[in-house]
């Protein structure tokens, strides 16, 4: 997954600008001379890296890597191509650092529900209900990022690994949850943890898919309410 770092010509046309303009500024500001150091300040657009990022963010999950060109990036963040590589390494980079802010913005939700107080089943119950919600309720049907980058590029290593490290930590908090529910008397104690949580897992992810082809709350809730008799 490489791509062109070659800053454009437009780019290299401002800047040569700006020399000029610098190396033949006159004594006093004339008329023209103000007018031509706006129009390159106004070329020159500041940006915010971290908006950078989840406005990617938002493109990436939307449309997925390989279908993602680097002006749908340009065009969603508001800057210039070398404003672009001046900040991140290229389009790869960019999109590493989107599933990153994906693991911190919105499957800590998932994680900071079933780490929190209360019931485990109900726990587990809520973060199935909630999983379904936000599926059934994105108009876009864009599922989950990190599900989409599994099977579009599972086979990158870093990116396989950012991804993986999301499962992860799904994984370990649904384990969590099994495990306390199995102290309370709320799951079987029959039940392998590590086995129940992948069984987790896999269930939110499947709803996840199946919604991105036809969310139907009530087949979705069919799913969440077979996988808590599971337990």
């Amino acid at each position: 997954m490489r791509i062109d770092k070659t800053p454009s010509v437009a780019a290299g046309i401002a800047q040569h600008r700006a020399r000029l303009l610098l190396a033949n500024r006159p004594g006093y500001l004339t008329y023209d001379y103000r007018m031509s150091t706006v129009w390159l300040v106004a070329r020159t657009k500041s940006f915010d890296p971290d908006d950078a990022v989840a406005k990617a963010m938002d493109v990436f999950w939307r449309k997925g890597y390989a279908r993602t060109t680097p002006q749908d990036l340009l065009d969603a963040i508001g800057i210039g191509r070398g404003s672009l590589y001046n900040a991140f390494a290229g389009k790869q980079d960019l999109f590493e650092q989107a599933l990153r802010r994906y693991q911190a913005k919105e499957t800590v939700r998932l994680i900071d529900l079933l780490d929190g107080p209360g019931s485990p089943r109900e726990r587990v119950r809520a973060a199935l209900t909630m999983v379904l919600d936000a599926a059934c309720a994105d108009p876009e049907r864009r599922g989950c990022l990190a599900t989409n980058t599994a099977v579009e590029l599972g086979d990158d290593d870093t990116v396989g690994l950012l991804v993986r490290r999301i499962f992860d930590r799904q994984h370990d908090a649904f384990r969590g949850a099994v495990e306390e529910g199995q102290r309370a008397g709320e799951f079987s104690a029959d039940l392998d943890p590590r086995t129940a949580a992948n069984f987790l897992l896999a269930t939110i992810n499947g709803m996840r898919v199946l919604a991105a082809a036809d969310p139907d709350p009530a087949r979705l809730a069919g799913l969440a309410e077979t996988a808590m008799r599971a337990l």
